[in-house]
């Protein structure tokens, strides 16, 4: 039997390049997720050390990888899965909302703050002489955190309808995403 790898989504399921993209997401939260967890509950150990430094970075590299998801979903939409339900197409909704405006506001308030910044090597913002611009970080600072929170309990509950398709027989969703359909 012949295996070849489908680039482009399809009605079925997502291609190679949509998974990517979401599994990749995944991973990078996971990973934000742990400083953010080791920055509060264990600061000043070798994990937050280890892991602190890597979050802006990471937040980055998230809202890169949401752009590139986005760019690709819309050339994709004609050929996607269909939403299951209201209740998908507005978890979905909320999930990208909540993936754009959380680095959108951790940006916001480094520059308000006046400090450079550069990720992966890259400079992406220089710093400024002067005071800081404080509608900008008091901004970040009220919403970007209560954000990541709720974008977990987001991804908690998007895990949770999972499993429950699942339990209902409704393997097909995962597949959808996870790889290679059982039939043709």
């Amino acid at each position: 039997m012949e295996s070849r790898i489908e680039l482009l989504d399809s009605k079925a399921r997502y291609g190679a390049i949509s998974r990517l993209l979401h599994w990749a997401m995944a991973l990078a939260f996971a990973w934000i997720y742990s400083s953010t967890g080791a920055h509060y509950l264990l600061a000043d150990s070798a994990l937050d050390k280890f892991l602190w430094p890597t979050h802006k970075q990471v937040g980055v590299l998230l809202m890169v990888l949401l752009l590139v998801r986005v760019l690709w979903s819309l050339l994709n939409r004609h050929r996607r899965p269909p939403s299951l339900n209201l209740a998908a197409t507005l978890g979905h909704g909320m999930l990208y909302a909540a993936m754009f405006a959380i680095p959108f506001l951790g940006l916001l308030r480094q520059y308000g703050s006046g400090r450079a910044f550069s990720a992966f090597g890259l400079p992406l913002m220089s710093g400024f002489e002067g005071p800081k611009v404080q509608w900008m970080t008091e901004l970040g600072n009220s919403f970007h955190s209560l954000l990541g929170w709720t974008l977990l309990v987001l991804i908690a509950g998007h895990v949770a309808a999972l499993i429950l398709h699942c339990v209902k027989g409704q393997g097909h969703v995962l597949r959808r995403m996870a790889g290679r359909t059982t039939s043709a």
